[in-house]
């Protein structure tokens, strides 16, 4: 029997652990060319898995050409690809081949982010993406900004810089917060290399070991991920996305105040605006509750304000941080989803104590952010070509969401719900209850379309019959032909399921 074990309550999809396994015992010579492996309806047996998941691991080994089925003979680890796949040479002495995977530090990080920014192949629809739509890019109007500071100060900004940012893309960012009624002082604002930076950066600064972060569930992988490698404990609290059933959305402020009652949280993460993955906007009674909740436990609340500005209807709603009286509250953010993804530009604005900690353990990190990038950022807002970008992005995304709700209130199932975002850059959708998404990516990726299965943005509980879809990077055309194809397939999966049931229950009665 192979050595193989399944965790069901990872967040992880049953087929891909058992893809991976048996990739690494061929890695490691477990597994040898011409060794046969069980059939998909025994394996399923001996795993107490469904056998369509075993059939799903098969598919994607047999499409790496790591194994080969023989109707009639069995399924066979394949020659071609051991090669590439072969383990290295054993060897003894000091002149061994190194082998850097006993060194690895953590064995507990996986492929999470790897997974939520998937390939695609050439011609699919991908509804993956949470990331502007490069062909808005203003290239030409970035080429003169670019072209300008160089000529202005190139020898000054490609030297090292001030760990705490450049300073006229300070006093841009400065004037850029004063609208939305944020009144700071440049020792309150760190430059960082975009949010993913900045929550590393507070992790270093005020997490230890040990220590319990009260997180959405679901959440953003990138937070997850730092959190898990930190050792860093994460209390999930729910996310509302149905406001029939509970009247707001967004974090469950309850469910909150619940871990906070009955834990010890050294920090409190959340996303209030567009939160990634469900699109949800936590409205602002519930913001004030969180608020409230926060200073009676004397616990700081991490603002994720990455999607904020991307508000594509209704009335705008004020941050934590504008909210923030006593001073609890950190904002992140980024130009990641506004601009330019690849500059890698962020910030954070905090008290003048919490921004002092997280630039000096910035500073021991990377000294500073590339500098080339802040000023061509700094020359872009200066100009009015920030605010001349995001008017016309949000027009095309606005139109892009109005495109997906008609292709899914025209074709999903009855069964099925989505949240109704007021921005942002995806929906979150809720399959029948049995269902799971990431098996129903298998046969979707066959067809062309791409989307998100849910249980990737869960740090704990995964929700199976969950996904996300992404619009802002997919044209109104192939929406509508995307979400029309995904939900024949859906209503084709169903009805097959459907007849499974039936089947079932007709062999039961004639045992009977």
């Amino acid at each position: 029997m192979l050595p193989l074990r399944l965790q069901t309550e990872s967040h992880i999809p049953l087929y891909v652990q058992l893809r991976d396994q048996l990739r690494a015992l061929v890695h490691s010579g477990d597994l040898r060319t011409g060794d046969r492996i069980p059939a998909s309806r025994e394996l399923a047996g001996q795993l107490g898995v469904h056998r369509t998941t075993v059939a799903n691991a098969y598919a994607e080994l047999e499409s790496e050409g790591l194994i080969q089925g023989h109707v009639g003979r069995g399924t066979f680890i394949c020659g071609a690809q051991i090669k590439e796949f072969s383990p290295p040479p054993r060897t003894t002495g000091n002149g061994g081949v190194m082998r850097w995977e006993s060194l690895f530090a953590d064995d507990r990080v996986d492929e999470v982010l790897s997974r939520v920014m998937p390939l695609v192949p050439p011609g699919a629809i991908a509804f993956t993406a949470a990331r502007p739509s490069e062909e808005l890019f203003p290239l030409e109007e970035f080429r003169r900004c670019l072209n300008a500071v160089v000529r202005r100060e190139g020898r000054r900004i490609l030297q090292i810089g001030s760990t705490d940012g450049y300073g006229p893309l300070k006093e841009e960012l400065l004037s850029l917060l004063r609208g939305d009624g944020l009144n700071l002082r440049s020792q309150q604002l760190l430059i960082t290399d975009g949010c993913q930076q900045a929550i590393d950066l507070v992790c270093k600064a005020f997490l230890r070991p040990g220590d319990s972060v009260a997180l959405e569930n679901p959440a953003y992988p990138g937070a997850i991920a730092i959190f898990a490698s930190a050792r860093v404990r994460t209390l999930a609290v729910g996310v509302e996305t149905d406001p029939a059933r509970t009247g707001h959305v967004g974090l469950d402020i309850g469910a909150l105040e619940t871990v906070l009652l009955q834990n010890r949280v050294k920090m409190i993460f959340v996303t209030p605006d567009f939160h990634n993955p469900t699109g949800t906007a936590l409205p602002i009674a519930a913001r004030r509750r969180l608020l409230e909740l926060a200073v009676r436990y004397q616990v700081p609340v991490i603002e994720d304000a990455i999607y904020a500005r991307l508000r594509l209807r209704g009335s705008a709603l004020p941050s934590l941080k504008a909210l923030d009286t006593a001073g609890n509250v950190v904002q992140i953010d980024s130009f990641s989803k506004i601009a330019f993804p690849g500059l890698r530009v962020g910030w954070c604005v905090g008290a003048e104590s919490a921004i002092e900690r997280l630039r000096l353990v910035k500073q021991s990190t990377n000294l500073h952010t590339d500098q080339l990038s802040q000023a061509a950022m700094a020359e872009f807002m200066r100009r009015g070509y920030l605010a001349r970008h995001l008017a016309r992005m949000k027009k095309v995304y606005r139109s892009r969401l109005a495109a997906m709700e008609e292709a899914l209130e025209k074709h999903m199932p009855e069964s099925t719900s989505w949240t109704r975002a007021e921005g942002g850059m995806t929906l979150w959708v809720t399959l029948p209850p049995g269902f799971d998404a990431a098996e129903l990516l298998i046969h979707a990726r066959e067809r062309g379309i791409l989307f998100l299965p849910g249980r990737y943005f869960y740090s704990q509980h995964p929700q199976p019959n969950t996904l996300r879809l992404g619009f802002a990077s997919v044209d109104e055309k192939r929406i509508a032909k995307g979400i029309e194809m995904f939900c024949d397939l859906l209503k084709f999966e169903m009805r097959k399921r459907q007849r499974g049931m039936r089947e079932e229950s007709h062999a039961r009665v004639a045992l009977v």
